[in-house]
């Protein structure tokens, strides 16, 4: 049987089994659009559709659609950090699902009024885990798949390999889909001939054609080696994988003394992480807007190594189909 063939691909209809990861900030909706319409299934990220690239939410969900008819997906970030920021995710839902979205990858908290919405319209939901003890909480919560968040992931990295993951999360039941490192063909069957269902690429999407985020940021990926990715707390106040600077390196990668003393208490770590997400958030949308400058957090994962050129999203799964086929 094809690599291509998996419970992933039975699971959310679509042809290959790979996810485009929703991405802050670089999740416009042609990018969304591009990959659902070449096989795979783009997630959108809704405070990247609607904050950094400006769209009203609904009127974003469409204009993905009028690009394809083919099934995308949201993320939803479930964790507690405000009233305000739950009741605006669940508006998201409702909304997404009106406009036909079935798909629902949910993380950094309990998923289960996720779950419940979305399998009460026929959808599904995966989530996003870094180990064991997570993956079971997913599943009491009713998630339909896990997607097993590895070392080498860009963003909010996880702290074991995807070898280790997968011994630790399979045999579980639902599907299970590596996401970190992987940023070639080669990478993406020895996740498949691992025993993973499917994949989830975030970095190797911002360099193509299709991605809004400037030239300068794709070119960073180009130049970078796995070694130039670091991690840095400064960004939310948990540690997020980025691109090597100067900024970085005079910024250091360490929350300071107030921030992490913040930080370990039950309340007040939602609130420095509010403080972390409103500076974050004006840095990353410049990033993106057209006024770029390495004084700015370039979100990666180690997968920059696989990753030699700007190219078309089909050319790109053309060439992963070709190689798991």
């Amino acid at each position: 049987m094809s690599l291509l063939q998996t419970p992933v691909t039975a699971q959310l209809g679509i042809e290959i089994p790979l996810l485009c990861g929703p991405m802050y900030p670089c999740s416009n909706p042609e990018l969304v659009a591009a990959v659902s319409a070449a096989g795979g299934l783009g997630v959108l990220q809704p405070l990247s559709l609607v904050y950094v690239h400006g769209h009203e939410f609904r009127a974003g969900l469409r204009l993905i659609r009028s690009l394809t008819e083919k099934p995308v997906g949201m993320n939803v970030i479930v964790e507690k950090s405000s009233k305000v920021y739950e009741e605006r995710m669940r508006r998201y839902v409702d909304a997404a699902l009106e406009e036909g979205v079935r798909f629902f990858v949910t993380s950094l908290g309990n998923p289960r009024w996720v779950v419940e919405k979305a399998h009460a319209a026929g959808g599904r939901v995966y989530h996003d885990v870094t180990d064991r003890r997570w993956a079971e909480k997913g599943l009491e919560a009713g998630v339909d798949g896990l997607i097993a968040v590895n070392d080498r992931a860009g963003g909010h990295a996880g702290a074991r390999s995807a070898e280790a993951l997968y011994a630790e999360l399979h045999g579980l039941g639902v599907p299970l889909v590596c996401a970190g490192g992987i940023g070639d063909e080669a990478a993406f069957v020895r996740a498949l001939q691992m025993g993973y269902d499917g994949v989830q690429m975030g970095t190797r999407f911002i360099a193509t054609t299709e991605c809004t985020a400037p030239a300068e940021y794709k070119q960073a990926i180009l130049d970078a080696e796995e070694e130039d990715v670091v991690l840095t707390e400064r960004l939310t106040g948990v540690p997020v994988a980025v691109i090597r600077t100067p900024y970085i390196d005079q910024m250091g990668t360490k929350a300071g003394p107030f921030a992490r003393w913040m930080l370990q208490g039950r309340k007040t770590k939602h609130w420095m992480r509010m403080i972390y997400a409103a500076r974050s958030l004006w840095k990353l949308k410049k990033s993106v807007r057209g006024t770029f400058s390495y004084k700015d957090y370039l979100q990666a994962g180690k997968s920059v190594a696989g990753i030699h050129e700007v190219e078309p999203v089909a050319a790109i799964l053309r060439r992963f189909r070709e190689a798991a086929g």
